[in-house]
């Protein structure tokens, strides 16, 4: 079932619905339980009312890459609080906001980044939960921890008391057949589970951050519990 690129109000609730029932059809043909993915709605150059249609029509998680457009937002949907993630690359002066205003952080590579997001979550409700951003393969352009550095990382933001360390998110370099795309998620899954494996402390661990709106079926086959989906909710980006 080819997803529509139609980016109008109108449409979102359309998409939203066609998007459920390609991972209804995939739950029959496979005979894999998707109850527990959730959609992530990538919203980046997307407007306020854009988002409030996505959320009318079932969607409650929004994904933002940078963090003035993101605050604009928050402060527009304020009265519908819906869960916010950053999936973007983080600057270290802007980590005080990030640990304000966000549920979910996807992107976190390095320490430094941890310890001051952890830093500013102080006084905060509850823990910011955080998934380290792996280069699942290796690319020179692309952010994300080394693959073989992931148990290195895991293990020092455990420590850190005001976060919550979920699991592992991937930006894979782009596949065209589902086998390839299957490949890549599945050593992805490999890496988790061998990290759940490794430290009681770790075994707590219950997300895997992948797949888009190309590739998100691949991802599900290998256990993603968050997809993250732009172009099948809102259509091509524009800009604001």
């Amino acid at each position: 079932m080819p997803l529509t690129s139609q980016c109008t109000t109108s449409n979102i609730a359309k998409n939203i619905r066609q998007i459920k029932a390609l991972l209804g059809e995939f739950r029959t043909n496979s005979q894999q339980s998707v109850d527990g993915v959730k959609l992530l709605a990538v919203s980046k150059g997307q407007s306020s009312e854009k988002l409030l249609a996505a959320w009318h029509a079932g969607i409650n998680c929004f994904g933002e890459n940078y963090l003035q457009e993101a605050l604009n937002k928050i402060d527009a949907l304020s009265s519908i609080n819906p869960e916010w993630h950053f999936i973007g690359p983080i600057q270290a002066n802007k980590t005080n906001k990030i640990a304000e205003h966000f549920s979910w952080v996807h992107t976190v590579d390095r320490l430094r980044i941890a310890t001051r997001l952890n830093r500013h979550r102080q006084g905060s409700s509850g823990p910011l939960n955080i998934c380290i951003q792996v280069n699942i393969d290796r690319e020179s352009s692309k952010s994300g921890v080394d693959p073989d550095s992931t148990h290195e990382l895991a293990n020092a933001i455990i420590d850190l008391p005001h976060l919550r360390l979920r699991g592992l998110m991937v930006l894979p370099a782009p596949k065209t057949s589902f086998a390839s795309q299957q490949d890549t998620f599945r050593r992805t899954a490999e890496l988790f589970q061998n990290l759940k494996n490794s430290s009681p402390r770790l075994q707590s661990l219950d997300t895997l951050s992948m797949g888009t709106t190309h590739d998100m079926l691949a991802a599900i086959a290998e256990g993603a519990t968050i997809v993250r989906i732009g172009t099948g909710i809102f259509g091509p980006r524009q800009s604001l």
